[in-house]
């Protein structure tokens, strides 16, 4: 798909990847808090609820802490478009800690220092930065802040700044010298001591910084201008914020993705790894790890067919001549790999999938009658990231698409995109994702295609939009050259938006590829051509997914639904024929054992399995098991059928047991 190579890219990497700034705080975590086994009290003594089987502690309570957090009052943390006031203090923390570093260490050189979603960076070019420099450094911001220094602006001519940077011995600061073009040239002084080349805006004095609301936070190694060819520079990050109550709602938000960073989670649930010998950005997907694809493979499949959508697969790699046709060669070649010679002739895998649905389309003459067309792909593409960009899922070299394209006539663009529009809400809520945020960009200043086709396609898409009642935001000037596009991002569990869906009308390669249908009057025209995903790809929602559920996934979507444990090692026949009428029934089970059960029960817990099935003497007698839910608690004793049959109607509702 031409336009999704942005789907999955990161942010420049922050403490904290892709967060959305409109959060709220602060947040109780959702699942492995400590609890005590439930009790219920009779006559004023504690009596365990499970008296058949030794007590236990277990690890969570996923629930309870589900109801705590609904309870919870929330701080709505302001962002640098709400707050003028927090942007400025981001910005002088960015200098202010500049000119701390300079005073410790007076052979850095400095380069840009921006405020940022979260705080603040700037980067050196120095000796490796450690946490104890780090410590050294804010104690030496908190002096600066303390004298209350002014913040004065100041205009120079262009010579006058070159002159004061070569006095200075600043090489980087010349280079952006160089690329400013608007004069005068605007300095930024903190008091007499330090001064900057700078735009604004800034707080009037220091002392407006609290120093008990910000923090240094990490360091990190980036390239100058992002070029590898150019000196690595030290980048320091911190966070600031109005007051010590937004930093610490922060804070404790940073921990609580901490708790959830999906590359930990699955290294502990065993779901994914990238294995190095194999090179870094390719995904090996696990068997607990492939289960849950698998699912979320089949449900997309499903609902594609319900909606029209025509399945398709296409290879990895092509001629190098296609990629010149759709122009891939020319303006996304440094995201390609180099290309392969095989029998006199290039190939190149694949970046996009577009070109080969367009030959799919092309492979014969179609009628104004055939129309819409929608086919729809998990199509692997592979493209070139710098090692140091990439980052467990979210940032790979190789990824599954959900790539779909729709051919159609012009009358029929609205009712293609409200249709598509349903389809990403279906699928989205049947993985619990249900709020949204949505943007429509328009014409750029450059663009391919005439003024009434461009017309048409936007009031098609702000049309569908609002007769699907979703509120938006027009990012005018914000389309890509060959046309509208709708954005949706979507906010997990920790109100993070992340940038999954996009629908994007294209009429660029129509023209290079040279597609046509016969239209009512035998005459030849050119069809539209509409790009659109709704997952973005299968790794990187995978990774929302995990942070989204902290890897506690609902009972449908679990890799393993039911553990069943027996109480000793005699009970393991009628637990092997427990396995296998749920086997049977479609339910994915294991049996653990070899420890004692308080162990079994605290590992299944660890694994975050939603159910476990008990088995004990009175167990095999009755042909039953005990049942504990990870989210209902002890749920008593059943029968085979009729745990079986309340797992089936969980699943089917797609609810927990």
């Amino acid at each position: 798909m031409a336009t999704l190579h942005f789907l999955l890219s990161s942010p420049t990497p922050l403490p904290l990847p892709n967060p959305s700034l409109s959060l709220h705080f602060p947040l109780k975590p959702l699942v492995s808090f400590p609890r005590r086994e439930q009790h219920k009290r009779i006559h004023g003594a504690a009596v365990a609820t499970d008296s058949a089987h030794p007590a236990v502690e277990l690890q969570n309570d996923p629930l309870q802490e589900t109801q705590k957090q609904e309870q919870t009052p929330r701080l709505v943390l302001p962002t640098n478009d709400s707050s003028d006031e927090l942007l400025r203090i981001r910005h002088t923390c960015a200098h202010v800690m500049a000119m701390a570093v300079q005073k410790l260490y007076p052979e850095a050189k400095v380069t840009i220092g921006p405020w940022i979603d979260n705080g603040f960076y700037y980067d050196f070019d120095m000796e490796a930065v450690t946490d104890k420099d780090l410590k050294r450094i804010k104690k030496e911001m908190d002096r600066i802040i303390k004298r209350n220094l002014p913040l004065v602006r100041e205009e120079v001519s262009r010579d006058e700044a070159q002159r004061r940077i070569m006095a200075i011995n600043e090489p980087y600061k010349m280079e952006i010298l160089d690329s400013i073009k608007e004069d005068p040239i605007t300095i930024y002084h903190i008091g007499n001591e330090w001064w900057d080349l700078c735009a604004g805006p800034h707080v009037e004095t220091t002392g407006r910084i609290n120093n008990k609301a910000f923090e240094l936070e990490s360091v990190a190694g980036a390239y100058w201008r992002g070029d590898e060819k150019k000196p690595m520079l030290q980048r320091i990050y911190g966070t600031a914020w109005e007051n010590e109550e937004q930093l610490k709602a922060y804070l404790h938000f940073k921990e609580e993705a901490k708790r959830r960073d999906h590359r930990r989670i699955g290294q502990d649930l065993d779901l994914f790894s990238i294995q190095e010998e194999a090179g870094g950005g390719l995904v090996f997907w696990h068997p607990k790890g492939a289960i849950v694809r698998h699912i979320i493979e089949d449900s997309w499949r499903k609902t594609h067919i319900e909606h029209g959508y025509d399945l398709l697969f296409t290879p990895h790699v092509a001629r190098a001549d296609l990629w010149k046709i759709s122009g891939h060669l020319d303006f996304y070649k440094e995201n390609m790999y180099e290309q392969m010679e095989i029998e006199d002739e290039l190939y190149q895998l694949r970046p996009m999938n577009c070109p080969y649905h367009i030959l799919v389309y092309k492979r014969k003459l179609h009628s104004y009658r055939d129309f819409p067309i929608r086919v729809a792909e998990l199509g692997t593409v592979y493209r070139y990231e710098l090692s140091g960009s990439l980052h467990g899922l979210f940032r790979v070299r190789g990824f599954t698409q959900d790539d779909a394209h729709i051919f159609c006539l012009e009358d029929q663009i609205k009712d293609e995109i409200r249709g598509v529009l349903d389809l990403t809400e279906e699928i989205l809520l049947q993985f619990g994702f249900s709020k949204y945020e949505v943007n429509l960009s328009t014409r750029p200043e450059k663009a391919v295609g005439d003024d009434g086709i461009w017309d048409k396609a936007t009031t098609a898409l702000q049309d569908a939009l609002d007769d699907k009642g979703w509120s938006y935001q027009v990012d005018e000037g914000g389309g890509a050259f060959y046309g509208p596009k709708i954005d949706l991002k979507i906010e997990d569990a920790l109100g993070r938006k992340w940038q999954c869906s996009t629908i994007q009308v294209d009429f660029n390669l129509p023209n290079r590829f040279d597609i046509t249908y016969v239209d009512s009057n035998t005459e030849k025209r050119r069809p539209i051509m509409i790009h659109r995903a709704v997952l973005g790809s299968l790794e990187r929602f995978f990774g929302v997914l995990i942070e989204h559920y902290a890897g506690d996934f609902p009972l449908w979507l679990a890799p393993i639904q039911v553990r069943v444990l027996p109480v000793t090692d005699t009970q393991l026949g009628f637990c092997s024929e427990v396995i296998g009428k749920l086997k049977a029934n479609g339910i994915r089970a294991e049996v653990c054992h070899g420890e004692r059960l308080p162990k079994l029960i605290r590992n299944a817990e660890k694994q975050k399995i939603p159910l476990m099935a008990v088995v004990g003497p009175k167990e095999v007698e009755t042909h039953s098991v005990t049942v504990r839910s990870r989210f209902g608690g002890e749920l008593g004793t059943m029968n085979i059928d009729e745990f079986i049959g309340s797992i089936q109607q969980a699943i089917k509702n797609r609810t927990s047991l």
